[in-house]
């Protein structure tokens, strides 16, 4: 009953600001795009250059000498989580609005930076290598970001609302308890997200690796 209960509020709370969702997910294609076309722009030095650091990763990923599981995980989790924390801080302080949306934009250029350029270079092989060390993560990490954007827009909106325009539709507490609760929901993605990076993709990696060389 209460996963049901819980299901209907998130399903109400997406329709209600559908439209802040859909502008934050645009928001992130766009830097997704932006950060392949930034690949397209690079001379051919600054891309051997940084396929030259690409190889030496890729050699200590096939010889085992990477780091190990738990340290990865642990990189992968507190990198993400204090990127994530930052955002939803943002949300609080209200004139944190536009440095949301920055941040959100350059975790797609991130992404379609990293996909682009091993593509770029590498052609299908760099297509499968970033199926396996891009993907599994952030197909968690993605929704992580949109929620944590879209909660921190919502937030900051009603608050301005309350302050500047005197309507107390909710208690300020209930709001920021909600808006908690979300943030617990995105630690618990984020941790799952850092178990796939940090025992899974360098194994599904390595397997790669050794197929295509």
């Amino acid at each position: 009953m209460r996963n049901q209960g819980f299901k209907h509020v998130f399903i109400q709370h997406i329709k209600e600001h559908s439209s802040t969702y859909l502008f934050v997910f645009v928001l992130f294609v766009m830097g997704v795009i932006f950060g392949a076309v930034i690949v397209n722009s690079m001379n051919m030095t600054q891309k051997e250059d940084l396929y030259y650091y690409l190889n030496l990763f890729f050699g200590q990923v096939s010889d085992g000498s990477v780091g190990s599981a738990s340290e990865m995980f642990q990189q992968s989790f507190f990198h993400n989580l204090k990127y994530l924390g930052l955002m939803w801080v943002l949300g609080i302080s209200i004139i944190g609005l536009p440095v949301i949306l920055i941040m959100l934009f350059l975790k797609g250029m991130v992404v379609g930076f990293t996909v682009g350029f091993l593509v770029n270079r590498m052609g299908w092989s760099g297509f499968l290598l970033s199926f396996v060390s891009v993907l599994p993560q952030n197909l968690l990490l993605i929704p992580a970001f949109i929620i944590t954007s879209s909660t921190a827009i919502v937030f900051s909106l009603k608050l301005i609302r309350q302050l500047f325009m005197k309507r107390m539709q909710e208690s300020p507490m209930k709001l920021f308890t909600r808006y908690a609760l979300v943030f617990v929901g995105i630690t618990v993605l984020t941790c799952i997200a850092a178990v796939f990076e940090g025992y899974a993709s360098p194994f599904l990696m390595k397997g790669i690796i050794k197929m295509i060389s």
